[in-house]
């Protein structure tokens, strides 16, 4: 007998009265408890961004080179030669705060088939991480586990782990950020979509088998954490990469046929939202059988197989005379391989289990009538500007320098990248840590793609509108920086309960700062997530809307890095007023986290990145950074390390204090390493871009305009100290 559900079960599942209510009067009855589930997972925040929608619509997606924009499994851009690149990042935050090895790992492959399911092949991995106070007794913990579930799982699967960011803030103790990127690449016109087709084709399910791990997974991850968050371990998904390896290589076997009518990964919410967004998105009806569900676990009911999350699997719609030859495909792989029901002409999705139809629901009013709140919105007011004038240099440029570098937000990133495989697949031109964008080559191809995450959530919590803008600005700042024409970005919107004016507000402001950005930049957004309630016991994470960038650059052996060579000038490009409001040395030095963050003057952005972009093209420039956090002497400092060559600093401008110089932390500026400022600086100044000299590079030390000096050696012992001491390794 088919079990009904009933408002209290409703609520358990996080449906409110409202939505329970809109359930009945879709259904005429009330749900069973399948059903029910059903409603629950493909109407949560996850899945049907119901708190987000209506602010989303602001964003760019277009241009002439986006082949897809939002609303597929990943973007899709043309990079020339016949070729598209295929990117998304998605975010595995709540499952890696419960159990960090395996919410990260899974969330790598989530995101990888996402990608390999529009027929691209993987090439690139990259993450952005935000952890809490290192401090706090459960941050080692945490970072330990998500850096060794995200090695763990692209080492083996065989995608490079290329780039990232690490941050730390108290913010985020209970709630850390798990944002996973990945880009493939496939030709032009082999690009699979998820609209299912064809009354009568078979339903397909293949890959591992399914287990009662993940389920509920979509509604856990849109609902804030109470102290209870322990118990929610059921809820994180297992993964294993060597299936996921076997299944990549599988799909792109059947993908070279023309065997698939339409594809879609069971991420999120499993086979109710592969097969409710395929046949919804087809605009026809689905019948499932689930007794034919390959299964690992016994006795799994309706809902359980419906709602389960257990990772490496996909659900396909096949031509049914290429059935027997895809079914020998995946046998040669070693995968499972099921026939799990039918495209019908219904409009409905219906289940049976063992002879009982456990689910009749109508498909369109499920998508069509899914909630969509107009949340109230309140923004605080924008905080002053620091005059930096005000603001006492205690310590000096020199000592200032070293604890900056040795301060968790800038120091090196080693022990991490030490642990990601950068270079398998032999086609990663410049490594973690050795540019401002990873490059990776297109096999075959001269051209490479540079690839970026950005985003600065101190910038966001102070004013959302202007750090969203610099968000963006910031990735497209990178890609620049290694000679990349930038494309597109993908999105992941990390902020706290959309239920809190406070938080809405922050949202829309930010989202209007990204839009602002994207179109000034020519810089659409073609995929993304929203990742709300972001919060433990009422206390949000500071709001993080993370930018994933992509460019290309024609020529892979014209991508200059950051390290710098001896006796080459340093020109900084870029107007500079010391703007130390939110800076780290601000924070790390003044002990203060006040003021109006950085403006992004985004014509200027686009005028200096266009000309840095083309002087890298011409071969003048021999090594490019971007000045980001800590500000200019970091970013010198930086490129010095990266090099093992020293550099001596000119006095700078007069009328800006010399601490607010050298660590403010002004936008749209870059450190470039050329053999001849003087003609690099006409260049400049004949196109309008503030360009000057600040020193030359050279020797085993920085000295730096108070008179201090500090030797490279040093640089280093305090930059590759924090992860090592505060790991124990």
């Amino acid at each position: 007998m088919v079990r009904q559900a009933d408002a209290a079960l409703a609520r358990e599942f996080g449906l409110d009265a409202d939505e329970y209510a809109k359930v009945l009067e879709i259904m005429g009855r009330p749900p069973s408890v399948t059903e029910l589930g059903v409603f629950s997972v493909m109407w949560s925040e996850h899945c049907s961004y119901k708190s987000s929608r209506v602010h989303l619509k602001q964003l760019p997606t277009k241009a002439p080179w986006v082949v897809h924009g939002p609303g597929e499994n990943a973007g899709v851009v043309e990079i020339g030669h016949g070729l598209c690149a295929v990117f998304k990042m998605e975010s595995h935050n709540h499952p890696s705060f419960i159990e960090p090895y395996q919410g990260a790992a899974t969330g790598v492959g989530g995101i990888l088939r996402d990608v390999f399911t529009m027929g691209a092949r993987p090439i690139a991995n990259l993450n952005a991480l935000r952890f809490g106070d290192p401090a706090h007794p459960a941050t080692k913990r945490i970072v330990d586990g998500v850096v060794r579930g995200i090695g763990g799982y692209g080492n083996c699967v065989g995608v490079p782990t290329v780039g990232g960011e690490v941050n730390f803030h108290p913010a985020f103790n209970g709630n850390p950020l798990v944002n996973a990127m990945t880009v493939g690449i496939a030709p032009v016109d082999r690009i699979f979509l998820s609209a299912a087709a064809g009354v009568g084709n078979p339903v397909v399910y293949v890959g591992s088998k399914t287990g009662r791990d993940g389920i509920h997974g979509a509604t856990m991850a849109s609902a804030e954490f109470g102290a209870d968050a322990e118990a929610k371990r059921p809820t994180v998904q297992v993964g294993d990469p060597f299936t996921e390896k076997l299944l990549i290589e599988a799909c792109l076997e059947l993908m070279a046929t023309d065997a698939i009518v339409a594809i879609q990964d069971m991420g999120a919410a499993g086979l109710t939202s592969s097969s409710v967004e395929m046949a919804g998105k087809g605009g026809v009806g689905i019948a499932l059988d689930l007794d034919a569900v390959p299964q690992r676990e016994t006795g799994m009911s309706a809902y359980e197989m419906m709602l389960s999350e257990s990772q490496e699997r996909m659900l396909m719609v096949l031509r049914p005379e290429r059935e027997d030859a895809a079914r020998a495909i995946f046998a040669k792989w070693g995968l499972d391989f099921a026939v799990i029901g039918r495209i019908t002409d219904s409009g409905r999705i219906v289940v049976r289990h063992q002879g009982v139809v456990e689910a009749d629901i109508p498909l369109a009013p499920l998508a069509e009538q899914a909630p969509l709140y107009q949340r109230p919105t309140t923004e605080a007011p924008k905080p002053a500007v620091l005059a930096a004038a005000r603001v006492e240099d205690r310590l000096g440029l020199a000592r200032g320098l070293e604890v900056l570098l040795a301060c968790p937000d800038l120091c090196s990133r080693a022990w991490v990248w030490e642990q990601y495989d950068s270079t398998i697949g032999g086609q990663t031109v410049k490594r973690p840590g050795a540019a401002d964008a990873a490059v990776v080559r297109v096999e075959g191809q001269a051209m490479a793609l540079a690839l970026t995450t950005d985003c600065t959530p101190r910038y966001c919590a102070a004013d959302p509108e202007a750090g969203g803008r610099q968000a963006v600005a910031e990735a497209w700042r990178n890609l620049t920086a290694v000679g990349a024409r930038p494309l597109a970005i993908t999105d992941n919107l990390n902020f706290g309960n959309p239920e809190k004016p406070e938080v809405m507000g922050a949202f829309a402001a930010a989202i209007r700062g990204m839009a602002s950005a994207c179109e000034a930049l020519n810089f659409p957004v073609v995929s993304g997530n929203v990742s709300l309630y972001n919060e433990t016991e009422g206390r949000a994470i500071l709001p993080t809307p993370a930018i994933g960038g992509l460019g290309v650059i024609d020529d892979a052996a014209k991508a200059v890095g950051i390290a710098l060579r001896p006796w080459l000038d340093l020109v900084l490009v870029g107007a500079t007023q010391g703007w130390l409001g939110q800076s780290l040395w601000l924070r790390e030095i003044g002990g203060r986290e006040d003021g109006a963050p950085p403006p992004v003057d985004l014509p200027a952005e686009r005028a200096v990145g266009d000309f840095v972009r083309t002087q890298i093209l011409s071969g003048t420039v021999r090594a490019c950074h971007d000045v980001s956090d800590g500000g200019l002497l970091v970013a010198v400092a930086e490129m010095a390390l990266a090099g093992n060559v020293g550099a001596r600093l000119s006095t700078g401008p007069r009328d800006i204090p010399g601490h607010a110089y050298w660590f403010g932390e002004d936008q749209g500026r870059y450190v470039l390493a050329v053999p001849d400022h003087a003609a690099f600086v006409r260049a400049a100044e004949a196109a309008g871009i503030p360009a000057v000299r600040i020193g030359h590079s050279g020797g085993a030390g920085l000295t730096v305009p108070d008179g201090g000096t500090i030797s490279i050696a040093s640089l280093r012992a305090a930059h590759e100290r924090f992860f090592p001491s505060f790991m124990g390794s």
